[in-house]
């Protein structure tokens, strides 16, 4: 299948009878049309970065670095877009990058990113704050691929929770976000006083969790010290309906808030996740190769090259100045996927050349959303993989697996 072909021509015969596409296919266009669909609060919190955006701006400047450099007179009339990662065959290097709080977007939230990501084969990673229960969206995806997305809480009985439920619903691997231990300084949410969180939003995987329910259920009217939490309690909140709501919802926020962040990690930690796990875990945050060296020494599965797309430390490396060198240092041991600016399927070209294995797309999937529902995820998706469909064959490349730092400047 021609991916970028197909998409071209559909757009193009649909063009022919008056109609345009579901959402813009520029990058400028596509945002814009995302701020006027998004409330202002929503808009602050999905596009924004930490600080002044320098991280956000470096990741495009990093990107932008880079140069394709096209050869010709190559037969390219059969390409082949996929790639083989973790034991598995998907049919593009597209994964959809876990995006939190989707709700602000869309009302369909992650089931929304679901469909799209299902339509297309993409694997979807679930995040941890997510708006609706990873068991919600594990039913709408059906044999599709999935990974869950773990943020470490102060809880381990709640991190062994989580796994267990992402192992339950079909995942196909645990991505550990590490550089999100903290909230980072973000101006345009603080400048309206606005987090979702405290909201209630963004918490499903939460509030749908027998040992999270179960905090809140031993949780004192106070916020004083965090409960033990009783086998007995576990056992009894796991005969309830996962998804009811929860009789005090300011104290499940409360207890999200004390029991969300986890500053103490250390690379000792994830023994625990090991012996609580046995699917593939990713590391997802490395930015130096020293830390690709001491995660291959701990047994990880896979690294992801990622700054949380600038909204965690300002004046940070981007993604793609970090990229090489991880790759080099990794030497072809695990796989190595990025993530952090990427907008197009150029983009995808550059970061896969550059050794990445696969790479990770989160906030231009969100605006399609907060446009279209899942029709404008999917179409979102579908663009990107149709460019890089076409660049990999206008610079004269016929599959994927064959990109190397060769086929840029």
């Amino acid at each position: 299948m021609s991916y970028g072909r197909d998409a071209q021509s559909a757009i193009y015969r649909a063009g022919a009878t008056g109609r345009r596409p579901v959402v813009p296919t520029s990058w400028p266009a596509l945002e814009a049309a995302a701020r006027r669909a998004m409330s202002p609060a929503a808009w602050a919190y999905i596009a924004g970065s930490s600080g002044a955006e320098e991280t956000a701006a470096n990741n495009r400047s990093a990107l932008d670095a880079w140069r394709i450099v096209p050869r010709v007179l190559r037969d390219v009339s059969t390409r082949d877009l996929g790639v083989e990662l973790l034991g598995h065959r998907y049919p593009t290097p597209v994964i959809a990058a876990p995006v939190g709080v989707l709700e602000l977007a869309h009302r369909d939230a992650d089931l929304g990113i679901a469909r799209a990501a299902s339509a297309l084969g993409i694997p979807y990673v679930l995040s941890s704050q997510a708006s609706r229960p990873m068991e919600e969206v594990a039913a709408v995806m059906g044999d599709s691929p999935r990974w869950f997305q773990l943020y470490w809480s102060t809880s381990d009985d709640l991190v062994a929770s989580f796994v267990g439920r992402a192992e339950a619903s079909g995942a196909q691997a645990i991505v550990v976000t590490l550089d999100t231990h903290m909230l980072g300084w973000r101006p345009r949410d603080l400048d309206i006083a606005y987090l979702p969180f405290i909201r209630g939003m963004g918490i499903a995987q939460y509030t749908s969790d027998p040992v999270f329910r179960a905090l809140v259920a031993a949780r004192e009217p106070s916020t004083g010290p965090r409960p033990r939490v009783t086998p007995e309690a576990v056992r009894t909140l796991l005969a309830m309906r996962r998804n009811i709501p929860l009789p005090n919802p300011r104290a499940a926020v409360e207890t999200f808030l004390d029991v969300f962040s986890r500053s103490t990690l250390t690379w000792q930690n994830l023994a625990f996740l090991r012996e609580h796990t046995s699917l593939p875990i990713i590391l997802k945050g490395i930015q130096h190769p020293d830390d690709a060296s001491l995660a291959l020494d701990h047994g990880v599965d896979g690294i992801v090259v990622s700054n949380h797309a600038g909204r965690q430390v300002d004046g940070a490396i981007g993604s793609a100045a970090a990229l090489p060198g991880i790759v080099d240092r990794v030497a072809g041991r695990v796989p190595v996927l990025f993530d952090s600016g990427v907008r197009s399927g150029a983009d995808v070209f550059k970061a896969l050349a550059l050794g990445a294995s696969a790479v990770l797309v989160g906030r231009p999937y969100a605006y399609g959303l907060a446009i279209a529902g899942a029709a404008g995820a999917e179409a979102v998706l579908r663009d990107i993989v149709a460019e890089f469909d076409l660049v990999l064959g206008l610079s004269g490349h016929r599959s994927a697996a064959e990109l190397a730092r060769e086929a840029l400047a």
